[in-house]
Parts: structure tokens; C-alpha cells; sequence
């Protein structure tokens, strides 16, 4: 029943989105970022629907009558730049044909990305494209809460595949996009009660499965996001009060089991995971001085060059941190393109903050641009730890943010052109 399900959406989406190619890039961010595929058990779960729903978007998008050029954005302008870097360096990889499956998938993504900027254009569009992230996460969060609270978080909450098939990788996710499902439910009307109380329902929920996922990242992105919040609200003490009281409900129910791993952050020289991603982050600073161009290529998670830049060579982890794993595999000058992409990235959702208005209808934005910083301080700290470098979400928030930007831009310059010709129609003839 559930491959039936999935293949009749993803049919009667592809069919869409050859008249409608927004359609398609929407559909296909719900593919790659909840993996609804692998929900089924049947024929569905190996069955090519991201490459099918591509297919059929791109055909859509030749003929799409409204479309912009996804370039304009200097966020977008980094991220072709790293696109076109990782190629350049490919040649120059340790193991070429190992590489190159994963620069093909980083390619795909990447692409997919542009074509998103390209095709979502309007408010609902941009709306449709929030919600999309937003549940297609949210609902694995509060299935995890759930599983948490029902379990009293004995035992750890799991991704369902690709990305985010980890419990630490997972978590990210949820931390991540609870500022997303905020976001709806500040746009959420007050006349719809039972709407803006499953949204805080969701949040909640959400939180609990980050940390029933025994994540140490998780906490630590949990902690600097409350941090980013409690600065900006206008009423600090009941937030901070909040913050507090919610923490200790929700410590309340965690085991003696959690704790004790949470602890182990304080005693990380005692612990060997913590102590292998150390070494692995060692090989990827003395593998980028030495080759501080390009980098070994994406994949130098190997005995020969851990026996070549690792402190100990017997010691194979992968990245364990995004910062880490980008300035491996794609050097100094890999690293920098990368971050160049995230700084306007956080440019432009703070140019949103800034000119988002009520008067202009453009509060959402403000409101957006906000939560997606908030969304982003949550990647950038928990993904010091884990290996996301590439992952569909936070460039999903960069579409938002630069979506909504050339909506706003646009609505301007429409509405200077509606106050000319009021102007010169009430001229004297």
C-alpha cells in the first residue's frame, strides 16, 4: 500500500511538473530531504523517483514561461564557483574513480539547488517550498518524540537513510528546521488554534527526538540556538524563564544512560570517538597544507593517506565535521568558496530582517530571513561535528532566503511602477 501511495505522488507530481515546473523542484526537495521511498518495502524503495522527478522538471523548465536567473544572488554566484572548483580538482584527486560517485551526487544536488532558485518565484511558492522542508522533517521529529517520551529515551532515535540515515545526523536535521516549523507558526492565523498548537506540538516533539538521539552535537546546536533566540527576543526573562523550564522538564525524563554520554563532552580526551575525529581533523589540516588547491578529493578517508598526514595513521575516521571534511577533500581554496557561500547565505537572510515590513507585506521575510539564521547557527555548530557537508537542508535554506529576497525586490519594483503611472494619470491633460 505505501509503494502505491508513493508512486501515485510521485507520478501525478511528475505529470504536473511538466506544465508546472515548480512543482517539480518542490517534489523533488520532498524526495531528497525525507526519503519517502524508503518508507516502503516493496518496489518503491529501489525504484530511480529522484532521477524521474529531475527528468521531468527539467523538461518542465525549458518550457516554463516564468523563470529568473539564479545568478543574480552573490549566495548562488559561491555556490556555482564551489560547483565548478570540485570539478577542476577532481582530476587532481587521490582516488579519481572513487571520487567521482560522489561528485557526480554533490553535482546533482548542487544543479537541482539552481534550478530550485530558478523555478520558485511567487509567495505560495516560496511558501509551499517552506512547508515541504519543514514537514518533511518535522514528521520523523515527532514520530522520534514520540518513540522518546514513549520509551522514556532508553534508546536512540534514528535517521530513515541517505544523509540522515545516523542518529547524530538525523538530529542535526531536527535541530535545524524547528525554526522552520516556528516560522509557520508565527504565519500561522490566530484564528486557527488547533493549527498553531500542533505547530508548537511539532517543535516540541522535535526537540525531544534530537535529544533522544544521544546526540552530542545535537545538544550543543540546541544550546546555541536557545542562545541566538533569548538574544533576540524583546522579553528576555520570560524566554530565558521558558528556556530553563522546558530544559528541565525535558531533562526530567532522560536516563541515567543520556547524562553519562552527555558528560563525556567535558572528558573528550577520555573518549575514543571524540579522540578519532581529532586525528581525522589533524589528517585534513596537514593534507590541505600540503595540497592547499584541491585537496585530496572526496575520498581520503583511506589507510595510505591517514599513514601519510594523520598523527595516527591507525586511526580511520571519516571528517566528523564540515568544516573539516570540505578543507580535506578541496583545500584552503575549497574551504574558502564554501563558506563564501554561507556568509551571503547569512547576508541575505539579514538583508530580509532589515527591510521585511508591515506596511510593505513583507513581514514574513523578516520573519524568515530570522528563523533561517536561527536554523543556520544550529547547522554551523552541530555540523563542526559531522560529515554534512553536502546535505540538501542548509542549501534549502539558502533558496529561501534568496527566493525571498527577489520576491521583495521584485514587489518594489512593481510597486514604483503602479505609483509612476498613478502619478502621470492624474497629471493635468
Amino acid at each position: 500500500m505505501r509503494d502505491i501511495l508513493i508512486m501515485a505522488i510521485v507520478c501525478g507530481g511528475c505529470v504536473y511538473a511538466l506544465g508546472r515546473a515548480w512543482v517539480g523542484v518542490v517534489l523533488w526537495t520532498w524526495i531528497s530531504v525525507m526519503n519517502p521511498h524508503l518508507q516502503a518495502y516493496g518496489f518503491a524503495r529501489s525504484f530511480p523517483v529522484a532521477a524521474m522527478v529531475a527528468v521531468c522538471t527539467m523538461i518542465g523548465f525549458i518550457f516554463a514561461r516564468e523563470k529568473r536567473n539564479p545568478f543574480l544572488n552573490p549566495a548562488v554566484a559561491w555556490l556555482t564557483m564551489f560547483m565548478i572548483w570540485v570539478c577542476v580538482g577532481w582530476p587532481f584527486s587521490f582516488y579519481k574513480e572513487d571520487s567521482l560517485e560522489m561528485l557526480s551526487k554533490v553535482l546533482k544536488i548542487d544543479f537541482m539547488i539552481l534550478l530550485t532558485i530558478s523555478l520558485i518565484i511567487t509567495k505560495d511558492q516560496i511558501k509551499w517550498f517552506i512547508w515541504t522542508v519543514a514537514f518533511s522533517l518535522g514528521f520523523y521529529g515527532v514520530k522520534g518524540g514520540l518513540f522518546t517520551i514513549m520509551t522514556g529515551g532508553s534508546y536512540r532515535v534514528w535517521g530513515p537513510g541517505g544523509f540522515i540515515g545516523g542518529n547524530n545526523e538525523v538530529a542535526l536535521a531536527f535541530v535545524v528546521v524547528i525554526p522552520l516549523i516556528y516560522y509557520i507558526y508565527l504565519q500561522a492565523p490566530a484564528a486557527k488554534v488547533w493549527l498553531r498548537r500542533g505547530l508548537i506540538a511539532s517543535m516540541l516533539l522535535t526537540a525531544a527526538a534530537a535529544l533522544g538521539s544521544h546526540s552530542r552535537g545535537a545538544l550543543l546546536a540546541i544550546v546555541a540556538m536557545a542562545g541566538v533566540l533569548w538574544f533576540r527576543s524583546q522579553r528576555k526573562a520570560i524566554f530565558g524563564a521558558g528556556l530553563v523550564l522546558a530544559a528541565i522538564v525535558s531533562l526530567a525524563f532522560l536516563p541515567q544512560e543520556w547524562f553519562a554520554r552527555m558528560q563525556t563532552i567535558e572528558t573528550y580526551d577520555k573518549d575514543e570517538s571524540a579522540m578519532g575525529r581529532i586525528n581525522a581533523w589533524i589528517m585534513a589540516w596537514n593534507l590541505a597544507n600540503d595540497r592547499p588547491l584541491t585537496g585530496g578529493g572526496f575520498m581520503v578517508y583511506e589507510p595510505d593517506i591517514f599513514q601519510t598526514y594523520a598523527p595516527d595513521p591507525l586511526d580511520i575516521h571519516a571528517a566528523h565535521s564540515i568544516y573539516f571534511q570540505v578543507l580535506g577533500e578541496h583545500g584552503w581554496a575549497g574551504l574558502l568558496i564554501w563558506l563564501a557561500i554561507w556568509w551571503y547565505t547569512w547576508r541575505t537572510a539579514s538583508w530580509l530582517k532589515t527591510h521585511g515590513k508591515e506596511a510593505t507585506g513583507s513581514a514574513w521575510c523578516r520573519d524568515l530571513g530570522s528563523m533561517c539564521q536561527v536554523s543556520l547557527v544550529g547547522f554551523f555548530v552541530g555540523g563542526a561535528f559531522l560529515s554534512l557537508a553536502y546535505f540538501d537542508l542548509p542549501y534549502n535554506l539558502m533558496v529561501m532566503v534568496v527566493t525571498a529576497k527577489a520576491w521583495m525586490l521584485k514587489e518594489a519594483k512593481a510597486t514604483d511602477q503602479r505609483q509612476v503611472s498613478r502619478a502621470q494619470s492624474e497629471l493635468p491633460a
